[in-house]
């Protein structure tokens, strides 16, 4: 008899966040998330930052950014619509981080 419990160690999203800090702090942030995600989820996070990027720079639309990135607008509309719910503190810092990558 399994004195394992039936149940998943990990529940909580912030316990998935609270392990990439850990990861990071220990310089291995980018293995852990190749161990978590496949190539195609590291490419859809890629484009999502570039869906951000593209929605804070407010230089094109929706359709066009769509092109650009070769995604479907219903992701880019969803990108918008989280934006929008978030304060402006959190938009001026994520335009600052994006800005201090691109540098």
């Amino acid at each position: 008899m399994s004195t394992t419990p039936e149940t998943a160690d990990f529940t909580e999203w912030q316990q998935v966040v609270d392990l990439l800090r850990q990861a990071a702090l220990e310089q291995k942030d980018d293995v852990m998330l190749k161990l978590l995600l496949t190539p195609d989820e590291r490419e859809a996070l890629l484009a999502r930052v570039n869906i951000l990027h593209e929605l804070m720079n407010g230089q094109r639309s929706q359709r066009k950014i769509s092109e650009l990135l070769g995604v479907g607008v219903a992701t880019i509309t969803r990108g918008s619509n989280e934006l929008k719910h978030q304060s402006d503190d959190t938009k001026q810092w994520l335009a600052s981080l994006l800005k201090k990558q691109q540098q």
